[in-house]
């Protein structure tokens, strides 16, 4: 059962302690695509939604994202690679997205920190 809830606050904090705890990140992939999207706060920009739990990554594998599966990614893996790419493309992370869609929005080195800081 999803522990996400309309306090998107709440869901980024969630999603700091359980990605940390199991060193991973959960987003979803199509063959060798990742759901990108148009973010909601900033006209312009994209962003990537991500997840601390499979089972709410998955749960957005519906209409236009049917074809996509909740994918893990090593929180290693994630830091090192992911984070400075996205940046330099200026893609948002979206973070722990609840079944409305909503959760906020941030920078990847904004969420880098925080996944390297023991408290947030």
């Amino acid at each position: 059962m999803s522990q996400l809830t309309s306090d998107i606050q709440q869901n980024y904090a969630l999603f700091i302690q359980q990605s940390q705890d199991t060193q991973q990140v959960w987003a979803l992939q199509f063959d060798d695509e990742w759901v990108v999207c148009d973010s909601a706060e900033q006209p312009g920009r994209e962003v990537m939604p991500i997840w601390s739990a499979q089972e709410d990554a998955q749960r957005h594998c519906v209409d236009e994202w049917a074809d996509y599966r909740a994918a893990p990614i090593a929180l290693e893996e994630f830091m090192e690679e992911w984070v400075n790419d996205l940046a330099e493309d200026q893609v948002l992370m979206g973070i722990n997205w609840n079944a409305d869609l909503d959760g906020i929005e941030v920078e990847p080195l904004t969420l880098a920190r925080d996944l390297a800081d023991e408290e947030i």
